[in-house]
């Protein structure tokens, strides 16, 4: 692994004058987890991830491994509200692992608080590294955007959700070029006149976008032992760096919005990542608010997505549903 320290990096960006050490530890949010050891992070999030999916495919009406495209991986599971309709609001989520494990198969942690409220929601595979690049990744998430839009095209709203390097893939559709794929996707959310029970209608634009502590930037991920697997040079770095370009990016509809999320227990720079993506936001043309959840590390802000009272659920249905 290269040392990063004093090659000539310009001093003022903080992680290019860390140790190589000290990089590697700010790019692995297990060691940042206070109330349990990075190994029992790792597995206690896996099994709250696989223990929801079970429960979702056994008690939720769903469509599973539904192809978006023709390449391997290429599916997404549907679960259903209980009320058959097509007119419904859709989430969208896009799993973490550094863009190298993780599976949908294991990540339909909101599925039941969601569709209790009449949510449909779509869990994303996407081919991950070693066999799939970075661009490719990109590419696959467009589609399955795209193919949610064509075939639900009376949908109330489509939002997207990703944790972790899906808040980056998450983020990348908002560069993304919707004609070559004939349809604009309805990311602005359904301004309808139901809320959730007892709750007033908020007067907000809805959000079509909830990054959850995510990385917008990669070039720092190039000097750590993440690129083993993702073999990114620079250059890939940077093209796919959503912070490097949303500033110049114009956004499909005005009125969509975007969270940026962050646990308190996220390392500091992953809270540099989701703060400066977020001002970025604010200096380009984009409708962006800043949340730090307290009191929860990088899994759990996901985990408790399992419960309905979480702050972020709520947060989730409140937008979808004001």
């Amino acid at each position: 692994m290269m040392d990063v320290s004093g090659v000539g990096f310009p001093s003022k960006v903080p992680w290019k004058k860390m140790s190589a050490e000290e990089l590697e530890n700010q790019y692995c949010p297990s060691r940042w987890v206070v109330r349990l050891g990075a190994e029992e992070a790792l597995r206690t999030y896996s099994q709250i991830g696989i223990e929801a999916t079970t429960r979702a495919r056994a008690t939720r009406k769903s469509l599973l491994h539904v192809p978006y495209g023709d390449g391997e991986g290429e599916k997404v599971d549907i679960y259903f509200p209980d009320e058959s309709s097509e007119a419904l609001p859709f989430f969208l989520f896009f799993h973490g692992g550094y863009w190298q494990s993780g599976s949908k198969d294991e990540s339909a942690f909101m599925v039941h608080p969601l569709t209790a409220q009449g949510v449909a929601v779509v869990i994303v595979a996407y081919g991950i590294a070693p066999k799939g690049t970075l661009d490719h990744m990109v590419d696959q998430v467009t589609r399955s955007v795209a193919f949610v839009q064509k075939r639900y095209p009376s949908n109330k709203g489509i939002y997207l959700c990703g944790h972790s390097a899906g808040a980056h893939l998450a983020a990348m559709m908002l560069l993304a070029d919707w004609t070559k794929h004939g349809v604009t996707p309805n990311l602005r959310g359904f301004h309808g006149s139901y809320s959730l029970a007892g709750q007033p209608s908020s007067p907000h634009e809805p959000w079509g976008f909830f990054l959850v502590s995510g990385v917008f930037d990669l070039e720092p991920i190039v000097y750590t032992s993440q690129n083993v697997a993702l073999q990114l040079t620079l250059e890939d770095a940077q093209r796919n760096s959503p912070q490097l370009k949303v500033a110049q990016a114009q956004p499909v509809d005005p009125t969509c919005r975007v969270l940026v999320v962050v646990g308190q227990f996220d390392s500091p720079e992953f809270h540099r990542q989701s703060w400066e993506f977020y001002q970025t936001l604010c200096q380009g043309e984009w409708k962006a608010s800043f949340e730090e959840l307290h009191d929860v590390d990088h899994f759990e802000i996901v985990e408790n997505l399992t419960q309905k009272d979480n702050v972020l659920t709520q947060i989730i249905l409140k937008t979808i549903f004001q």
